[in-house]
């Protein structure tokens, strides 16, 4: 008897990477331990099959289960509506940073469908759902840094206002990219916008960070640092500093 998509999981289990993995995710109690590649694996395996069986009979219990669905859809073959429906009804299912990331990395049918792909996140780029905004940005991340989109991107992170810690992140994490690869244009954007300081200081934060940034102009992204105060007393994430925020959160996503 063919083993249940469950059994083959739970046969993958890592328990040194459940503890590494959970770490990476707080308030995650439902992670068994199986290292992406694996995951991917077992992804590419199903999406052979039925995998609208598998879709439609998938189980949600653990962490693994949900990332494997959207894994799936990264490797199935069908045409672009079908899949964009699929994709609709799995975004709501995305809790966390690692979910969320892994599976737009996955979906690479966006290169051969970027104007269709782009007309699909537009509204998450909006959601006051802290993980729908992120789907719609770490989109941008992955497929839309390049000379066609550079200026809507840009546009779009300077709306995508949200107080959600991971919404914050993704964009830092974003603009830093274009940063890299469009320095001109994003050094104007960040002379002019109307990101939140934190967002903001993150943003200049990732881009020093960046090993194709050359000293001097990290010293000139350092000097362009707001000097704030951060107010947060009933965020239990927050610690207030004077002229400084340092956030309590997990540091692999920092």
């Amino acid at each position: 008897m063919e083993k249940s998509v469950r059994e083959q999981i739970l046969e993958l289990a890592d328990e040194e990477y459940k503890k590494f993995h959970s770490r990476l995710c707080p308030g995650k109690d439902n992670i068994i331990g199986v290292r992406l590649p694996l995951l991917r694996k077992l992804a590419i395996k199903i999406s052979k099959g039925d995998w609208r069986k598998y879709i439609k009979e998938a189980k949600n219990e653990y962490y693994e289960e949900i990332l494997l669905q959207g894994l799936v859809l990264g490797y199935v073959k069908t045409d672009i509506e079908e899949l964009l429906c699929y994709i609709k009804k799995f975004v709501p299912k995305i809790d966390n940073w690692a979910v969320c990331d892994s599976f737009c990395n996955g979906l690479i049918f966006t290169k051969k469908n970027m104007e269709r792909v782009w007309e699909f996140i537009q509204p998450y780029l909006s959601s006051e759902k802290e993980f729908e905004m992120r789907f719609g940005i770490v989109m941008l991340l992955s497929f839309y840094i390049n000379e066609n989109y550079i200026d809507r991107v840009l546009l779009l992170l300077d709306k995508a206002h949200h107080e959600g810690y991971y919404v914050k992140m993704a964009v830092a994490w974003t603009i830093s990219t274009c940063y890299v690869k469009f320095p001109e244009k994003t050094m104007k954007y960040l002379k002019h916008n109307t990101l939140d300081n934190f967002t903001y200081n993150k943003s200049l934060q990732k881009i020093t960070e960046s090993l194709r940034i050359d000293a001097e102009t990290k010293n000139i992204i350092r000097s362009m640092k707001r000097k704030w105060k951060c107010e947060g007393k009933n965020n239990p994430l927050i610690f207030i500093w004077v002229f400084n925020c340092k956030f309590s959160v997990n540091p692999w996503v920092l």
